[in-house]
């Protein structure tokens, strides 16, 4: 009987890089076992559990799928341990690696805004300025001399970013103070308006001895309770009645002009709140109380600090009641125990 032939199959090329680099080699193989053994050579790892996968998705190859792969694929050699999440996983790694890549990123962005081609999709236009805005960061620069530009349209006396943005977390919280203070117009009771001046003279003595609050904003001081990384990095904390904020909002309103601009629009929102539940129940425990009987560092706090105060991008601010209301236990000192 005459001899089978048995069928061989053709080498196949492969484009083979390893995780982490851009530097890729052609290798032929007409098995992924010789495609494996083939790319451990070309990088000197050891073939111990080595692994192929696709460079596109990440898919690993099998010796069946194997068969499927089209000429001229480009794979990722996996040594142990290892995994691949795919191109465009690793394309926004890099992209993200802006202390490499910025120059190259800006350049290149500034090229396709200015394309002669009026058809730009008006959402590719928008992520484009989106990503310069982001790519022009001085966040690194802190004095005037130094980052002019965004100082545009700041009085001269702030001399540097940190203390501008201090100035603009105390202006916040002196507009409080004005509304708490301002409410004292609609009160009809004398005796219940004199006593709550005194409240409003005690929380205005406070927050000067804090300078209200303008750490807050302030990336220079080392306090426990600024709301800003070292950089500058602020990150919204979600509405009122959520833990954190779903949409991951963040900005850097040190890093130029336009996101200086654009940090105005956050809000230091009350969770319980101010005019509508916080100063009307002051009010009430001073119909019935001397202000020296409140707790005015619970009030304080709840007013004037990160206690009740939350960071919110504009979206996350909801405007609705809150239907929230302070504690009840904590409206008045707690009296004293006395020894018998």
């Amino acid at each position: 009987m005459p001899r089978r032939e048995i069928k061989e199959e053709k080498p196949k090329l492969f484009k083979i890089r390893r995780t982490g680099e851009s530097k890729k080699f052609g290798v032929a193989a007409s098995t992924l076992k010789e495609l494996i053994r083939k790319g451990c050579d070309v990088f000197e790892v050891s073939p111990s559990k080595a692994q192929c996968c696709l460079y596109e998705d990440g898919t690993l190859l099998t010796e069946g799928y194997f068969l499927h792969v089209p000429q001229n694929t480009e794979v990722v050699l996996l040594s142990a341990g290892q995994s691949w999440s795919g191109a465009v996983v690793y394309d926004l790694g890099q992209v993200l690696c802006l202390d490499r890549h910025a120059d190259e990123l800006i350049s290149a962005a500034k090229n396709l805004l200015q394309d002669d081609d009026e058809e730009l999709p008006a959402k590719r236009r928008k992520l484009l300025g989106d990503l310069l805005c982001n790519l022009k960061d001085n966040a690194d620069l802190e004095d005037r001399a130094d980052d002019e530009e965004w100082f545009e349209g700041i009085d001269t006396r702030f001399k540097t970013k940190s203390a501008y943005m201090k100035y603009n977390c105390e202006q916040r919280i002196r507009g409080y103070l004005k509304d708490l203070d301002g409410h004292a117009q609609a009160i009809q009771s004398a005796r219940t308006k004199g006593e709550y001046k005194k409240v409003v003279a005690s929380m205005t003595e406070k927050l000067k001895s804090v300078r209200y609050n303008g750490s807050y904003f302030d990336r220079i001081e080392n306090e426990p309770h600024q709301l800003c990384t070292k950089e500058g990095w602020f990150s919204c904390q979600g509405a009122f009645d959520q833990e954190k904020c779903e949409s991951l909002h963040s900005i850097n309103p040190y890093g130029n002009r336009e996101s200086r601009i654009l940090f105005s629009t956050w809000n230091l929102d009350h969770r319980i709140e101010k005019k509508r539940t916080i100063i009307p129940t002051l009010v009430e425990a001073l119909h019935a109380k001397k202000s020296s009987d409140i707790n005015l560092d619970y009030f304080y706090k709840l007013l004037f600090t990160r206690e009740n105060l939350k960071l919110v991008h504009i979206v996350c601010h909801k405007k609705g009641a809150h239907d929230l209301t302070c504690d009840s236990r904590q409206v008045y000192k707690r009296a004293k125990k006395t020894r018998k």
